[in-house]
């Protein structure tokens, strides 16, 4: 599994103001969007391309353009707040849609909602915020890997040793892009330091 660990100051800067517990939802959700533009760019910088001849208003040049279709899928309900990035960045991106929550005695997830696209031979982000104990990113790759797609990303604002652990062995063909790999969870299975409960504080719940 590859991991990469987006070390810019820009992201670094924006991951501090959205673990600071006084920053509002507003403003939560408007760094968790220009946050994901940048985990989003880092996460395509592996996509197949294909020369495209343009003219520019001067002469014929040569350019580039992907050469594979990219779909996106955030895992609801916090995996909404880094959707919108990544359709201004791709805006023929196809959207699929998983929901998946955690029961708060086992911390397992079940799936309540799933809706996809085709995503066969497709490049899937998956968007996750918070990935701390793995089980639903793997619950979601589980579906995202049988429907055959090229590569599956999973793009996260921070992330646990415990949940990549997890991902390394169930997934080992997944890639993870995060801004930080925090300490450790607590024991409501809660990412340390982290930065709480991130769909409350996203849509101020």
């Amino acid at each position: 599994m590859a991991l990469t660990i987006v070390d810019h100051p820009l992201a670094g800067t924006m991951l501090t103001a959205l673990r600071d517990e006084a920053t509002p939802p507003p403003l939560f959700r408007l760094l968790t969007k220009r946050l994901s533009l940048v985990l989003a760019v880092e996460a395509t910088r592996g996509i197949p391309t294909a020369t495209r001849t343009v003219t520019t208003p001067l002469a014929e040049t040569q350019g580039i353009a992907f050469a594979a279709p990219l779909v996106a899928v955030p895992i609801l309900r916090a995996g909404l707040g880094m959707l919108e990035a990544v359709t201004e960045l791709f805006p023929e991106v196809a959207v699929g849609y998983l929901g998946l929550e955690r029961d708060h005695a086992t911390f397992q997830p079940s799936t309540y909602y799933s809706k996809l696209p085709d995503i066969g031979g497709s490049y899937v982000l998956l968007l996750d915020p918070m990935l701390a104990t793995g089980g639903s990113a793997a619950a979601a790759c589980a579906s995202l890997y049988g429907a055959g797609p090229a590569r599956v990303t999973l793009l996260s604002v921070v992330a646990a040793p415990e949940g990549i652990r997890r991902l390394e062995e169930e997934h080992p063909s997944l890639d993870v892009v995060t801004a930080a790999v925090d300490e450790r969870l607590n024991d409501q299975a809660y990412i340390v330091p982290g930065l709480g409960d991130f769909g409350d504080r996203l849509f101020g719940t």
